[in-house]
């Protein structure tokens, strides 16, 4: 029998999988499991977008788009974001739709990066960005952030981590997996170590719309940083479209008709009919958005007293829709605890060192799941531990 093994890209070969699809795939092997790993919300897109689509389809719009996208949706995002930031981008030019943040998130690296490039990365993080540095060809560098400053990046970490071979810094905020936002203060730093090392900052802001503390700061409104980053944004999160994957980047021309470039050779166009839903949501769609948003925040209050008054120590998360509540109390690894908490209860959350080593002695809880399950869950938790 063959070895096919010795035909693969050896990068991809030695490259591990997602650590969140492996307790997917065992909670998917047991009934009447509470699923506290999902990132996606648990609420149906708003039916007037999901009608958007519908009609799209009965006027025939069944088509490829222009690479960029749909220029009218260009247009609706441009203008959000003079909206909510003040920030003008160039719908021909400086915008460009993607197949989901994901996709962006690709292409900015493949746009950028040159072999042997530098990206920093504050961890914990999303689990792509570290490899998808890598299938670019960069070197991913973390940057280990912790519950005594938050879980914020700062300018130290920044400036004692470049090299003369640093090109990116990455950021998201708010953040995935420990919910973290950065300040004002630290952002405004951070970015005069960017204009002094010239750096490029791509800077995930999908959750920007889910913040629940302090208002979110878009990184590219800071002085200087606008022409040097690509802000990667969507609609999955804050309209329920995770399955819709329609994403978009801004940034200079230059940036964003390199990345074309490959979007064009390889994915062509984000899905016509989802480009015409996600112009219905940021048309009309705020009033559903918010209600979904202070579900959120009363299921985040919830979960994070939860896991202080059973002696698992949680710092309150400024946004997204993740809780990252330390499990060190225990004795117990990330994956251990993960494991025997799914064994014995049914609860299913991620370890924090699917998100890097620095996530070790954590666990990822989405609380994007019904208050009715979040109190079930919390309550078979809290027994869990209290057999510790």
């Amino acid at each position: 029998m063959s070895n096919w093994q010795q035909y693969l890209n050896s990068t991809v070969r030695d490259m591990p999988p997602s650590g969140i699809r492996k307790f997917f795939n065992l909670a998917a092997e047991m009934d009447d499991v509470i699923s506290l790993g999902v990132g996606e919300p648990d609420f149906v897109t708003p039916w007037h977008i999901r009608e958007a689509c519908v009609y799209s389809l009965e006027r025939g719009y069944t088509t490829y788009t222009a690479n960029q996208g749909l220029p009218a949706l260009r247009q609706v995002i441009s203008k959000y974001l003079i909206d909510s930031y003040n920030i003008e981008y160039n719908p021909k030019s400086e915008l460009l739709i993607t197949v989901g943040v994901s996709e962006a998130l690709d292409l900015a690296l493949r746009a950028i990066v040159e072999p042997g490039d530098e990206v920093l990365i504050p961890e914990p993080c999303f689990v792509s960005y570290m490899p998808c540095t890598t299938l670019a060809g960069g070197k991913a560098v973390p940057l280990n952030t912790s519950i005594e400053n938050n879980f914020q990046v700062t300018a130290e970490m920044v400036e004692r981590a470049v090299t003369p071979n640093t090109k990116i810094l990455f950021l998201c905020n708010p953040n995935n997996p420990t919910g973290a936002t950065i300040s004002k203060d630290n952002l405004l730093a951070i970015a005069e170590v960017v204009k002094q090392h010239d750096l490029i900052v791509i800077s995930d802001e999908i959750y920007d719309q889910l913040t629940y503390k302090d208002e979110h700061i878009c990184f590219a409104t800071l002085p200087g940083m606008k022409e040097r980053t690509i802000l990667l944004n969507g609609f999955s999160k804050a309209y329920a479209m995770t399955g819709w994957r329609v994403g978009y980047a801004a940034s200079n021309p230059d940036f964003i008709a390199a990345m074309t470039k490959i979007h064009q050779y390889t994915m062509l166009c984000a899905p016509i009919t989802a480009q015409m839903s996600a112009m219905e949501a940021l048309k009309n769609g705020k009033i559903a958005m918010i209600k979904m948003v202070e579900q959120y925040n009363r299921r985040r209050k919830m979960v994070v007293n939860a896991f202080n008054e059973m002696g698992l120590d949680c710092f309150e998360p400024g946004g997204a829709f993740y809780a990252f509540p330390s499990i060190q109390k225990t004795g117990m690894s990330s994956e251990e605890f993960a494991e025997e908490l799914l064994k014995e209860t049914k609860v299913a959350l991620i370890p924090g060192n699917a998100f890097g080593p620095s996530g070790q002695g954590y666990v990822r809880v989405s609380y994007a799941t019904s208050l009715q399950d979040l109190t079930e869950a919390v309550k078979r938790i809290a027994s869990f531990v209290k057999k510790r």
